[in-house]
């Protein structure tokens, strides 16, 4: 998203060269230290991406730590990946059962209620961008 961002900005001449490739390198440094983020958590890039989509909510961090979010984490990437086909972006019926299943996690695990419906919707935007992956791989 970031490289396309600064791509998009440099085919607009909206920036010069040396600023997208300060821009690239930074992005570079970005991907590094999350992957060791990820490495150091114990989790997979795709249980990260639904661990961060977790994390945003500080009061879910602090009731319920670290190591319930990634057990978390890890369920939801199961959940998601066992259920996702490939027209589900189009059928309001499949997301309809992914928000469920989706939910239904971050009850099971005690997610402060007042943060599940901003996490469904979180987790269901990373799903977006990794089922793809998912379904060709």
């Amino acid at each position: 998203m970031l490289l396309e961002q600064a791509l998009r900005r440099y085919q607009n001449r909206a920036v010069e060269a040396a600023q997208v490739i300060e821009e690239l390198i930074a992005l570079a440094k970005e991907m590094r230290e999350a992957n060791c983020r990820g490495e150091k958590l114990g989790l997979s890039e795709e249980e990260l991406a639904f661990y961060d989509a977790l994390e945003t909510n500080d009061s879910a961090v602090k009731v319920l730590g670290d190591e319930k979010l990634r057990t978390i984490a890890r369920e939801l990437v199961a959940t998601v990946r066992n259920n996702v086909t490939i027209d589900w972006m189009l059928r309001e019926n499949v997301r309809a059962n992914l928000r469920r299943l989706v939910k239904r996690v971050l009850r099971k695990h005690g997610y402060p209620p007042d943060k599940q419906e901003k996490a469904t919707q979180t987790v269901l935007e990373q799903a977006e961008g990794l089922c793809e992956n998912w379904l060709l791989g």
